[in-house]
């Protein structure tokens, strides 16, 4: 991990563990988790509020306005707003992607799932998924939620991220690992 991703980590899991404690104690964690659902959305499909997060040229007062609106039009819970309007304050807005995810993570620990990534040549049928799961879930003690990707150049098989594990059972692979026998040998 690069030097300012690893500081942009640290800061958002500094503010997720208080974002996730206080949520917690005021037993507010599905509003929590619906809030950062919609916001990760609004990320994802507004350039001009990934724009606002990151753009030197806006001054925090404008920031702090901007993303409390966003936020208040949005519905999205109070301590989540309360922490926007800081982080706009502190300058901090910046690692609000990286602070969904820190937040993702920490309510998948509190309900005892555990996310797999998992790419094909092909998209899995509703069969394969759920006896994937379910395996996955055996061997991690967890329940797991499959993060399906499609990646033809793979060819076959599959790529499976679980946490820091990864088992690459691709064709591609294989043929790569054929290859560099070849070239030992040869």
């Amino acid at each position: 991990m690069s030097e300012p991703a690893s500081i942009s980590a640290g800061i958002a899991a500094r503010y997720a563990t208080a974002i996730f404690e206080i949520a917690e104690e005021s037993k507010a964690l599905d509003s929590l988790e619906s809030s950062i659902n919609d916001l990760s959305a609004a990320l994802a499909d507004s350039e001009d509020l990934r724009d606002l997060i990151s753009s030197p040229v806006v001054s925090r007062d404008e920031q702090e306005t901007a993303i409390s609106a966003v936020a208040a039009k949005m519905g999205v819970a109070p301590v989540l707003a309360n922490s926007l309007a800081l982080m706009a304050q502190k300058r901090r807005l910046f690692v609000l992607p990286a602070l969904i995810e820190a937040l993702r993570a920490r309510l998948a620990e509190t309900r005892g799932e555990i996310t797999a990534d998992v790419t094909s040549a092909k998209a899995l049928t509703k069969t394969q998924s759920e006896k994937l799961s379910k395996t996955l879930a055996e061997r991690t003690g967890k329940k797991v939620v499959i993060n399906a990707t499609v990646d033809e150049s793979i060819i076959g098989g599959l790529v499976v991220k679980v946490g820091s594990k990864m088992i690459d059972n691709s064709i591609r692979s294989k043929l790569n690992s054929l290859q560099n026998a070849m070239k030992e040998v040869g």
